[in-house]
């Protein structure tokens, strides 16, 4: 069937579907249902424990539950002490996936063999790039990688084995292998989709994960300490966000009902990709792009809080009454990734000479909860979350757009890999939440 006709055919039963698939929305209540697997005050229904991460957005003071600075802790650790940790010319992302992988920060001999493990499987089998990257460039670099994860499994001779030490093997090849596969992916793109041309750098064993990915984007290979630093720190906030978010929740219902590595790895990769999940920040550089040709003025407050008072109202940008890079399901006051990310976007906007574009972001940050907070009837605060700055610092790196979401996931495979492992280790029983049946019954 040509595609016009198929077109004409699924729009004839559409009107079906919306009718005969519609529920309405006073039956959730009724029935008690929390829909997203949230309660009204957006707090997640719970469904499992965790030893990887946690996440802290409230307290209990004299019996009350009050809104606090948000926390993110890794391993028992707050996630920006390790940050600071690290020394100044340190980059931490293998240091920390350790980590999250084994539950204890590596000995200085740990983590030099980690890094040299690391870099060893940091390689594709041979032709890979050839017969499966390069066979069918997309603009979707997260379906391009989905694809290729699941690809590898046909080269893997222990595909199936879901054993803890395979297991845990197939994790740190897949964290190895990403940069590559997102790389790769976008060069093949760039060069049979764009027409520019084609360059496939070889990864240098001795580099970090983020100095490999700067270094297999560009032309020349250069990048400064500044740029590698940023995004090291980047990945490193993106790595882990508790079990709940939903790629990670993917994972730990795919695992549990005994799949391979490589099917789960894919499967995360799909809930990751969507525009409420890992997509969030190219949502915002759509909307700053849209803020930057109504705005003249970066650093008068009073023509942005217009504008955004537009966006709120649906009158302006996508019209769905949203400032993107605004608000999240679980942190009120502060995102704890976005506090720490800021000290380092300023630098990389100094080094960059964007610091009037700093500036709008900056105004926009403080403008926009207080707006939200007068216009909508909301629960909880409201303020920038990681995704608000992450999309200016990757246009800053000159990372292209079509990879901001795979540099999500590039981080996020080392917390997929401690949920797969947490799952397989504690838990032996699929998991399978309930639906309540609303359906009328028919007599034929």
């Amino acid at each position: 069937m040509m595609m016009e006709q198929m077109n004409d055919y699924v729009g004839t039963l559409e009107n079906i579907c919306l009718k005969n698939d519609s529920i309405a929305p006073c039956l959730f209540e009724e029935y008690g249902v929390n829909q997203g697997l949230r309660d009204e005050n957006g707090k997640g229904v719970l469904t499992g424990l965790t030893n990887i991460s946690k996440i802290v957005s409230s307290k209990i003071v004299n019996n009350q539950k009050i809104s606090c600075d948000g926390e993110l802790w890794y391993r028992g650790y707050r996630v920006e002490e390790l940050i600071h940790a690290l020394g100044e010319n340190e980059f931490g992302f293998e240091k920390i996936a350790y980590l999250l992988l084994m539950g204890d920060l590596p000995t200085k001999e740990e983590e030099l063999e980690f890094k040299r493990v690391i870099g060893e499987c940091r390689t594709l089998p041979t032709n890979f790039t050839r017969d499966v990257i390069m066979k069918a460039p997309s603009e979707d670099i997260m379906n391009s990688m989905t694809r290729s994860i699941l690809t590898l499994a046909s080269y893997d001779p222990r595909a199936k084995d879901t054993s803890i030490s395979n297991s845990l093997r197939q994790c740190i090849q897949l964290i190895s292998e990403f940069p590559l596969l997102a790389v790769y992916g976008y060069n093949a793109y760039n060069h049979y989709e764009n027409n520019e041309s084609m360059f496939i750098h070889h990864p240098d064993k001795q580099l970090s994960t983020a100095e490999n990915l700067l270094m297999l984007l560009r032309p020349d290979q250069k990048y400064t300490k500044t740029e590698a630093k940023v995004l090291d720190t980047a990945l490193i906030l993106h790595m882990e966000h508790g079990g709940g978010n939903n790629s990670t929740f993917t994972t730990r219902v795919v695992t549990s009902s005994g799949s391979d590595t490589y099917s789960t790895m894919a499967a995360a990769m799909c809930s990751l990709k969507g525009p409420k999940h890992g997509g969030a920040n190219i949502k915002v550089m759509d909307m700053m792009e849209d803020i930057r040709s109504h705005v003249a003025d970066y650093s008068d407050k009073e023509e942005i809080d217009t504008y955004l008072r537009k966006i709120v109202d649906k009158e302006a940008f996508d019209r769905k009454g949203l400032i993107y890079g605004m608000g999240h399901a679980v942190y009120s006051i502060s995102d704890p990734r976005e506090r720490v990310f800021k000290e380092y976007v300023k630098q990389l906007a100094e080094e960059k000479g964007r610091q009037k574009d700093l500036q709008l972001y900056e105004n926009i940050e403080e403008l926009a909860p207080q707006i939200i907070a007068e216009k909508r009837h909301i629960y909880k605060g409201v303020s920038p979350n990681v995704d608000f700055y992450s999309g200016f610092v990757y246009d800053m790196l000159g990372i292209p757009v079509e990879l901001y979401t795979a540099m999500f996931a590039v981080a996020r495979i080392v917390g997929w890999s401690a949920h797969r492992m947490e799952e397989l280790i504690c838990t032996d029983k699929i998991i399978r939440p309930a639906y309540m049946s609303v359906m009328e019954e028919k007599n034929l």
